[in-house]
């Protein structure tokens, strides 16, 4: 293939015991990206060019205002906060935008101030890092399923996926895939999220049994850890990042 391939991380994310390997990819990529944004880089003049286009979503600026690095954070989010004004600025002395519908040819993203507020609120430099690389991680599952018997038998005997990368996975395999290997993985994929999301289920009903005073005697079987486990296939959230 033309296009990187990740197979290392790939591959020792499946090695783990864990709800999806998909999150433990990302979450490793989203560490990387904070550290890499809250490092030296935030002094370089490209970089902060990018920051101050993009800003942050705010599930990354909590995690980078974690990172301890203030001063770091205070630079990037004033020059990030200038340009913002400049740019509202100059939409400002503009003219209202006409009704739904008038000049809808003439009207661009760049020129209208209602698109830029929309673009801003849905940018952030550190998911855009993260995406870069992750994409690439879910085209290597495919590849690895496509051209390694291993890996196939160590995708089948997984714990499956949460639902947002059940979902990925899902929606990009025909474009990376087809015939019979298309028709195999999906059969896999499909299995591996039900019977994984039952099973996750059944121990999570058991941990809510137990508080019942009658099983309080009975054993927490593979409940203890059922609401953690239950959050990363309902919400893609591992349980490092509970709290």
């Amino acid at each position: 293939m033309k296009e990187k391939l990740y197979t290392i991380p790939v591959n020792d994310a499946f090695a783990k015991d864990c709800e999806c390997p998909v999150c433990v990819m990302y979450h490793e990529l989203e560490k990387a990206a904070i550290d890499y944004t809250m490092g030296p880089s935030y002094m370089e003049d490209d970089i902060r060019a990018v920051t101050d286009e993009m800003g942050f979503c705010e599930k990354h600026l909590k995690q980078m205002y974690a990172s301890q690095n203030r001063l770091g954070l205070t630079l990037m989010l004033s020059t990030h906060m200038s340009k913002v004004i400049k740019d509202v600025e100059t939409f400002q002395k503009e003219k209202k935008p006409a009704s739904a519908g008038l000049f809808r040819k003439k009207d661009s993203p760049k020129g209208n101030l209602g698109a830029y507020l929309s673009r801003l609120s849905g940018s952030c430099f550190v998911c855009d890092r993260i995406h870069q690389t992750f994409d690439r991680y879910l085209v290597t599952i495919l590849y690895l399923y496509k051209n390694e018997s291993d890996f196939r038998e160590t995708f089948r005997h997984s714990k499956g996926f949460c639902t947002a990368h059940y979902g990925m996975l899902y929606e990009m395999a025909p474009s990376q895939l087809s015939g019979s290997i298309l028709n195999d993985f999906l059969d896999d994929l499909n299995h591996l999220y039900l019977d994984n999301m039952k099973r996750v289920l059944s121990d999570l009903e058991w941990f809510r049994d137990k508080f019942d005073y009658r099983n309080a005697d009975a054993p927490w079987k593979n409940s203890q850890d059922a609401l953690p486990r239950s959050m990363t296939k309902t919400n893609s959230i591992l349980p490092q990042e509970e709290s």
